[in-house]
């Protein structure tokens, strides 16, 4: 007999693949909401988690309790409960990496990789 679940039938991909609307999963496989965005750096290939859209608004999964990435879905190892305790996401700001803002050998260069978390710039809007 063939298995066609859809942890059977759909294909692991990884994050850097994940599209908006993707369905997330808690561990018992009931919905807890959709992508919005991955959090991530790419030029230094750091995969911080998701926001997900919820009944309750926009949410974090930390990649922590992000338990495998499919065509299908994002199957998570978060309880139910879980799910209904994920934070918002903080601050305001939305930012990007930019890896070249505090590069160089001067002075500022030093001053931002110092005291400025280093990779991440502002978006622009």
């Amino acid at each position: 007999m063939t298995d066609n679940t859809p942890e059977s039938t759909d294909t692991p991909i990884a994050y850097t693949a994940l599209t908006k609307g993707t369905p997330v999963l808690a561990e018992d496989g009931t919905q807890i909401g959709t992508v919005e965005h991955v959090l991530q750096d790419s030029t230094i290939d750091l995969f911080d988690g998701i926001a997900i859209h919820t009944g309750r608004g926009v949410r974090f999964v930390d990649a922590d309790a992000v338990g495998r990435i499919t065509t299908g879905a994002v199957h998570t190892t978060l309880t139910a409960q879980d799910a209904e305790a994920l934070p918002e996401p903080q601050g305001t700001e939305v930012l990007d990496a930019d890896p070249d803002e505090f590069g160089g050998n001067g002075l500022s260069a030093w001053f931002g990789r110092m005291f400025l978390r280093e990779h991440w710039m502002r978006r622009k809007e």
